[in-house]
């Protein structure tokens, strides 16, 4: 049976950690309405360059783009999102699942020895990853992104990754993340990104395009390959951005959780406290009565 000094120290402790867990909650929170302002802040971007193809497509003409060239396909990359730090619960693990069932998707799909390039973004990510790497399947990280990459090193990676798509070194580019919907609620997505495909410009047909006429200088080919890069950069800032308004939403949920755990375990430890030093007063009470009556 514990000791009245242990419990007390045991109180301490629980308490010192439930004030720790409150003030993580508060950061993460802070964090991710920052985030939530960075994804609206990136919308009217997006929106316009949608816009601007979805018109480009309804135009009456012929376009090339060896972004949108479909082929055979043979070696795949998957680019995963994931966290850099822990203490957000149950997040990485839910990725790192869908991410087993989209590699089992391709194999069957594509065959079993399809070569398949896991990208990892984020520390915890890359180590999970690294458990399915043999054979046809290889985890590559990029250097110098991670789930904290500002616009500067997006843009390089978005780079990169077009690149090995127009040198053949992949036939697709999937990108698997959590798409952020609200602080209770994240859900994730797979997303092509490489071949761009016509749905990606309008993903749940409730868009419509302006029938007013434009004029297209120098002409719509020209103009279409120049924005689709633009769009692909869009695409792949609000991915990142979505990627921290989510995690920082399950770390808020988990340090929740946490503080609700700790505050259930310091009433339990109170009420087992005062029961045990009411029993120790009460003893010498009766310590007391004992020596006077005799």
């Amino acid at each position: 049976m514990a000791t009245l000094r242990e419990l007390k120290g045991r109180i301490g402790s629980v308490a010192s950690s439930e004030k720790i867990t409150g003030a993580m909650k508060m950061i993460s929170s802070a964090k991710m309405h920052k985030a939530e302002q960075a994804l609206r802040r990136q919308l009217p971007f997006r929106n316009q360059i949608e816009t601007i193809i979805a018109n480009l497509l309804s135009a009456d003409a012929q376009f090339v783009s060896p972004l949108i060239e479909s082929r055979d396909v043979k070696h795949i990359s998957i680019v995963v999102f994931g966290s850099d730090d822990g203490l957000c619960g149950a997040y990485n693990v839910n990725i790192f699942k869908q991410l087993l069932e989209r590699v089992q998707y391709y194999q069957a799909t594509y065959g079993s020895d399809v070569k398949i390039k896991v990208v990892p973004v984020g520390t915890k990510m890359y180590k999970a990853s690294n458990k399915i790497a043999h054979g046809s399947i290889k985890v590559e990280m990029v250097e110098g992104v991670n789930s904290k990459t500002e616009a500067d090193g997006v843009k390089t990676f978005i780079a990169q990754l077009q690149q090995q798509f127009l040198e053949g070194e992949t036939d697709l580019v999937d990108v698997l993340y959590m798409n952020f919907v609200s602080m209770s609620r994240q859900r994730p997505r797979f997303e092509q990104i490489l071949p761009v495909v016509q749905e990606s410009f309008m993903p749940e047909g409730e868009k419509s395009v302006s029938s007013r006429p434009y004029l297209f200088e120098p002409d719509v080919n020209q103009i279409f390959s120049s924005v689709l890069p633009l769009f692909l950069l869009s695409t792949m800032q609000e991915i990142f951005t979505e990627n921290r308004a989510s995690e920082q939403a399950a770390r808020v949920m988990a340090m929740q959780s946490a503080n609700d755990n700790a505050k259930k375990l310091l009433d339990q430890l109170r009420l087992e406290y005062n029961k045990l030093r009411q029993q120790s007063i009460t003893n010498e009470l009766l310590d007391i009565v004992g020596g006077q009556v005799r």
